[in-house]
């Protein structure tokens, strides 16, 4: 921990932010000062260098081209991957758990170069997985089961070395073999959204623990209230849309819907011609009437052209402000 303060580093806010991620800083912040630790926050954007002497990095989840050029400029900067090698604490979500992996899947499913900080491969999978998840924690992290959101397409593997964060109990995709996140010495990235760490505050305190390297104090439950009715309300939700999907596929199961007794067989009825249509057959003259050629269709409008925006370059020696949450 830095010398005087926790010393919390948000990095490229302005690529890597979808879902309220912004809230993981917000909480550990929170959490920290409930405890009498001084927090001090870097918002790094990415025309910004990254600052090697924080204690907690934080990554957040974004769209593919977001993602490759976030991924290009922490290549070019080094700091985050500085900051690791020293055991700095990095948590990473979604986008932002897949950079910190050799490799991620690009705009057409490409291989991406990651930073290598974990030795983990992510790829296009064959379904986008989208809704609500739990998921038991590793026991070794001492962490409460996971709730969380997912919207996503990608599949993780691990390598030698990382271990899955969690086993998924209820969920559709996680990282495509039944397990949910990664963690390897202090990096720990997951999926979940939700902001994952307001849901879940023992996994932010292990954050929190990995950094300080001692027990932490307890908090006062009445500041405590809010969170535990979040969990219990997001847990109970996703028990409950479980056990609507299983009764709904029971009932499904080997029936046959029956008509209704009002329901009558469908009959087609000969539109007859209106009385000012022109018909094609014989007239009353008994000659044939002349075919007419059907107008060619409009060509379709060309679609827009994309917009591109250049993106300025960070200078060289430009650094974030540290400052007081």
């Amino acid at each position: 921990m830095g010398p005087s303060a926790l010393r919390l580093v948000w990095i490229y806010p302005d690529l890597l932010s979808t879902y309220g991620d912004r809230g993981n800083m917000l909480v550990l912040a929170r959490r920290a000062q409930l405890r009498g630790i001084n927090v001090q926050i870097a918002q790094v954007n990415s025309d910004q260098r990254i600052p090697a002497d924080g204690d907690i990095y934080l990554l957040g989840g974004g769209e593919d081209l977001p993602q490759i050029l976030a991924a290009r400029r922490l290549r070019t900067d080094g700091g985050l991957a500085k900051a690791a090698s020293r055991g700095a604490v990095v948590f990473a979500v979604c986008a932002g758990y897949q950079i910190i992996g050799t490799e991620f899947g690009g705009v057409e499913g490409e291989p991406v170069p990651g930073l290598g900080l974990a030795d983990l491969r992510s790829g296009r999978g064959e379904r986008r997985g989208v809704g609500e998840i739990t998921a038991d924690v590793d026991p070794d992290l001492g962490v409460e089961r996971l709730t969380g959101f997912e919207n996503h397409q990608g599949v993780t593997h691990r390598g030698p070395g990382v271990k899955p964060l969690a086993t998924v109990l209820n969920g559709a995709v996680g990282n495509g073999d039944g397990t949910e996140g990664a963690y390897t010495g202090h990096l720990l990235g997951t999926y979940l959204h939700g902001p994952a760490l307001v849901r879940n505050p023992s996994l932010a305190d292990l954050l929190l623990r990995w950094v300080t390297g001692a027990t932490l104090p307890a908090i006062d439950p009445r500041q405590e209230q809010l969170v535990t009715e979040l969990r219990r309300e997001r847990l109970a939700a996703v028990l409950s849309h479980n056990q609507r999907t299983n009764v709904s596929q029971v009932s499904r199961r080997g029936t046959h819907r029956q008509p209704h007794r009002h329901q009558q067989p469908h009959r087609h009825r000969h539109r007859q011609p209106h009385r000012n249509q022109r018909r094609t057959g014989a007239g009353t003259s008994g000659a044939q009437a002349p075919a007419t050629a059907a107008a060619p269709a409009p060509a379709a409008a060309p679609a827009p052209a994309a917009r591109w925006h250049r993106h300025r370059q960070p200078h060289r020696n430009q650094q974030p402000p540290w400052h007081q949450p």
